[in-house]
């Protein structure tokens, strides 16, 4: 894969702190893309990255999704999240990566997040990315490419 620069934004989390690129500067950083809070899946792959933060060797942990910082509040609370949750209220984080799609189920097409994730190197530059991600064993798969890294 190309490496390729993150995209510029400005995101708030669950705790009312702003991120920016500049976050995302001085060690590698994983940024997973996850559809909507508190459902099974999404809260099987927050409690994977949250159980497994030593695996990922230092690397920072963000989740991002549509939802608002107050639903991400309550989501981290109640699973002890221990990473920042963004909240991309207005989608163009999840656009600019590609990760906002047309989705389909039960016969239903509507626009929703591809599950996907990124590894950014310490110069906030992309070098790894999984998309269309199934939860089981996704973190390990991370867990690895950060160690790789180095």
């Amino acid at each position: 894969m190309t490496k390729t620069e993150f995209p510029a934004f400005e995101l708030t989390d669950q705790n009312g702190k702003v991120w920016t690129n500049a976050d995302l500067l001085g060690s590698p950083t994983v940024i997973y893309f996850y559809p909507k809070d508190d459902t099974p899946g999404c809260t099987k792959e927050a409690c994977d990255f949250r159980d497994n933060l030593a695996q990922l060797a230092g690397a920072k942990v963000l989740g991002v999704s549509p939802d608002p910082a107050k639903s991400k509040a309550k989501f981290a609370t109640k699973y002890s999240l221990n990473f920042p949750l963004l909240a991309d209220t207005d989608k163009e984080l999840c656009e600019a990566l590609g990760v906002w799609v047309e989705k389909s189920m039960y016969g239903r097409t509507y626009m929703g997040v591809d599950r996907s994730t990124f590894l950014l190197d310490a110069n906030g530059v992309i070098v790894q990315e999984w998309r269309g991600v199934k939860v089981p064993g996704h973190v390990d798969a991370v867990a690895k490419a950060v160690t790789e890294l180095g």
